[in-house]
């Protein structure tokens, strides 16, 4: 009797602890997003503009530094003026932060600039006037 307790209470304490450690072993990371809406001069939306998102190099021209900036991005605003880039395949877990955009949005002739800074595991939002 004192044999099947004991077995019994050592198969039940395992998979306890099995079923936390796989549980809370591995969380899922988020998507991390920035939405650019981009609106005109009466604040309507603008459809199909381009809108670029651009990283700068940080490093002084003399610094020996030749690392190329290789954030960059292009997309088209949807029916509602928006504009979205998922960064799920540059942020890294643990990081801190994502990134420091510049935006460029263009249409007919009109531009207009922004920066955005882009949250890990959020939807980061910025709005740009043409």
């Amino acid at each position: 009797m004192k044999t099947i307790f004991s077995s019994t209470f050592l198969t039940l304490t395992i998979a306890a602890v099995g079923i936390f450690f796989s549980s809370t072993g591995c969380n899922k990371k988020k998507d991390t997003i920035a939405k650019i809406y981009v609106r005109d001069a009466s604040n309507n939306p603008v459809v199909s503009a381009e809108v670029i998102v651009y990283g700068e190099n940080t490093n002084p021209p003399n610094s020996g530094s030749q690392n190329p900036v290789a954030l960059r991005d292009t997309t088209t605003t949807n029916g509602s003026g928006e504009a979205i880039f998922n960064f799920n395949d540059v942020y890294q877990k643990g990081q801190a932060g994502v990134a420091v955009l510049n935006i460029k949005a263009t249409k007919d002739g009109q531009t207009g600039n922004g920066i955005i800074k882009v949250e890990e595991e959020t939807t980061s939002e910025e709005t740009v006037f043409i």
